[in-house]
């Protein structure tokens, strides 16, 4: 990472520490997290499939106190956040790695980059204690994902990602902060089998209770 980069970062983070006048989840004074809300955090492995059977691994239910964290993380700016939440996900995201499987993170549009300075999945995947391989562009414009169906999100997704490396074979695994309906996943997934890397599984921070009751009884087998 470029010296300007770090320092961009490490000010980042210091301007949110010094922000952070209230924790994240309840607004108790004084924390970032309070003991209580920091206790939310703790993961709790949940197996999903997405729409075309890539097995995802979230660290936590997206309600509560961790969605009041992950959209001040996003929204906010508030990049302390990204440590707790980076730990919750290194505890599903870790034991997937390993032989040479890599992490990639389901890439940022340019505008969400320019607006926070940063890249959610990439800065969650550093906390979790693993490297990011953002092997993934988009392609084009496509509308915000909110409030579509899960049709109408896998077709708004549909061809609106690449790569120009070749995969030869390479094992990885997606990694993204959010997963509703699974599409961005299978889109991700497409593209990287396109290229010729082998996706083992995904990874989420955390999963929306519309993909769960979705996926009510998911399978269980997961690849390797």
């Amino acid at each position: 990472m470029p010296t300007s980069t770090r320092w961009q970062a490490l000010l980042s983070e210091l301007g949110a520490f010094v922000l952070a006048a209230t924790c994240a989840g309840c607004d108790e004074p004084g924390a970032l997290l309070c003991d209580a809300c920091r206790s939310e955090v703790r993961p709790e492995a949940i197996d999903l499939r997405t729409p075309r059977g890539l097995p995802v691994r979230a660290a936590l239910r997206f309600d509560g106190v961790v969605a009041r964290c992950i959209r001040r993380l996003k929204g906010e700016g508030d990049t302390m956040l990204a440590r707790p939440l980076g730990a919750a996900l290194g505890a599903v995201l870790l034991p997937e790695l390993g032989d040479g499987i890599h992490s990639v993170p389901v890439p940022t549009s340019s505008a969400a980059f320019r607006r926070r300075g940063y890249r959610v999945p990439d800065l969650l995947i550093s906390r979790a204690g693993a490297e990011p391989w953002s092997l993934l562009r988009h392609r084009g414009r496509h509308a915000d994902q909110r409030g579509l169906t899960v049709r109408e999100r896998a077709r708004n997704v549909q061809e609106s990602m690449y790569t120009r490396r070749e995969g030869r074979g390479a094992k990885v695994v997606l990694v993204d902060d959010v997963v509703t309906t699974g599409a961005t996943f299978d889109e991700a997934a497409r593209a990287l089998t396109a290229a010729g890397f082998d996706v083992v599984c995904a990874v989420a921070l955390a999963a929306t209770e519309r993909h769960r009751e979705r996926t009510a009884n998911p399978p269980t087998t997961r690849r390797k």
